[in-house]
C-alpha cells in the first residue's frame, strides 16, 4: 500500500513539475516579448510584477516535488555513520520536521489569503493585480506541499515499521557527497 502510494504522488507531483514548467515557459516567453517590444519602442509593462508571482507560484508547488524527488537539502554527517535503522530515525525526525514546518507555513498563508479576499486587496502597482488571484493559487501551493509531506512521512513510518529500511531510505533519505560521486 505504501509503494502504491508513493507512486501515486511522485506521478502527481511530476504532472504538476511539468505544468510548472510550462507556466514557468509562458511567463519567460512574455518577458522576452517584453524586451523585444521594449527595443521597438513599446512594453507590455508589469512583467516584473508578473514574473515574481509566477515565481512565488512555481515554487510554493514545485516544493512537493523536490521532496519527493529527494531534492532538499539535508545535512547527513550523523546520518552517514549509523546503520540502516539508525539512518531510517534520523530520515523520520527530518521529515517531521519539514512535515510540521510546512504545515505551519501553510497555516500561516490562509490569513493572507483572507485579509486579501476580505479587503479585495490589489497591488500597490500599475497593474493593480487583485492579490487573491495570486495569493489563492500560491496558498494552495503550499497546501499541497503540506500534503504531500503528511502522507510521504505516513508511508516512510509505515516502511520503518515493517523493517523496510531501505525502501524507507528510497522515499525521504539523502544522498551525500560519496553518493553523488558513484
Amino acid at each position: 500500500m505504501e509503494d502504491s502510494l508513493l507512486q501515486t504522488l511522485r506521478r502527481l507531483n511530476r504532472g504538476i513539475a511539468l505544468l510548472t514548467g510550462v507556466l514557468l515557459m509562458a511567463c519567460a516567453t512574455i518577458v522576452l516579448a517584453d524586451i523585444v517590444l521594449r527595443q521597438l519602442g513599446s512594453s507590455f509593462g508589469g512583467t516584473d510584477e508578473i514574473s515574481g508571482y509566477v515565481m512565488a507560484i512555481a515554487t510554493s508547488w514545485g516544493m512537493a516535488f523536490t521532496l519527493l524527488e529527494l531534492g532538499h537539502v539535508r545535512i547527513d554527517i550523523l546520518r552517514g555513520r549509523a546503520s540502516g535503522l539508525g539512518r531510517a530515525l534520523f530520515d523520520l525526525f527530518a521529515m517531521l520536521m519539514l512535515t510540521g514546518t510546512v504545515t505551519l507555513i501553510a497555516w500561516k498563508c490562509w490569513p493572507v489569503v483572507e485579509r486579501s479576499l476580505l479587503n479585495s486587496s490589489r497591488a500597490n502597482t500599475p497593474l493593480e493585480t487583485p492579490l487573491a488571484w495570486v495569493q489563492a493559487p500560491w496558498f494552495a501551493g503550499w497546501v499541497w506541499f503540506a500534503v504531500m509531506a503528511w502522507l510521504t512521512f505516513i508511508a516512510a513510518v509505515v516502511l520503518v515499521a515493517k523493517g523496510r529500511f531501505g525502501e524507507a531510505e528510497e522515499a525521504i533519505g539523502c544522498f551525500g557527497e560519496e553518493d553523488m560521486a558513484q
